[in-house]
């Protein structure tokens, strides 16, 4: 991996920190030849301070590091990103990132149909005719006994040769069992550490 640290009078590049399991960009420092040989050779994270002129480790006050798991370097060779694993929050400033966003995973509409089923769960009263509400409203067995239905109806299309019906019975599962796991207080990355504690 050959990086350009003469394309800069100061020979400083700039090096992009993103948490290896949520994708998230955590903040922006800055690395000379010397500190990108500290990062790799100590496995945390380290810049070069331009206010205090000198080599910066990520945490060495706070003890919030930042483990270092892979570097890449861009197209042009003049900028980094650094896959890391934080130990804390990131920021000075106490927050997840420097940006002041929380560092949660994030899947996508899943995410986004999560904090719907959340919201319906948390305040029934603020959409009286929903179905997730209604559901909540009817206990733990009510779910869990549609769960047991929509996986009866995936594997039924499943031997058939629909993929409409398929999928469309999949989506049904997926919903539902996440309506389950907020009514058993998770979300899906509970099922995510679980999977990523087998992993090996």
């Amino acid at each position: 991996m050959t990086i350009d640290f003469s394309k800069f009078a100061d020979g400083l590049v700039p090096a992009i920190v993103q948490d290896v399991r949520t994708k998230n960009v955590l903040m922006l420092g800055y690395m000379n030849q010397e500190a990108y040989a500290k990062t790799l050779d100590s496995k945390r994270v380290t810049f070069y301070s331009r206010s205090k002129e000198r080599l910066w480790t990520k945490g060495e006050e706070s003890n919030n590091y930042l483990d270092l798991v892979d570097i890449k370097v861009d197209c042009d060779q003049d900028s980094l990103l650094v896959l890391a694993e934080p130990t804390g929050p990131v920021c000075h400033k106490g927050t997840d990132t420097c940006w002041g966003e929380r560092n949660s995973p994030n899947y996508g509409f899943f995410s986004h149909l999560e904090d719907v089923i959340r919201d319906r769960k948390d305040n029934p009263e603020d959409n009286p005719d929903s179905y997730v509400a209604s559901l909540f409203k009817k206990g733990i067995n009510k779910v869990a006994q549609k769960v047991g239905e929509e996986a009866v109806e995936v594997v039924i299309e499943a031997k058939d040769d629909n993929d409409l019906l398929f999928l469309n019975e999949s989506a049904d599962l997926i919903f539902h069992l996440m309506v389950l796991l907020r009514a058993k207080g998770f979300g899906l990355h509970s099922v995510e550490k679980t999977l990523i504690s087998r992993h090996k």
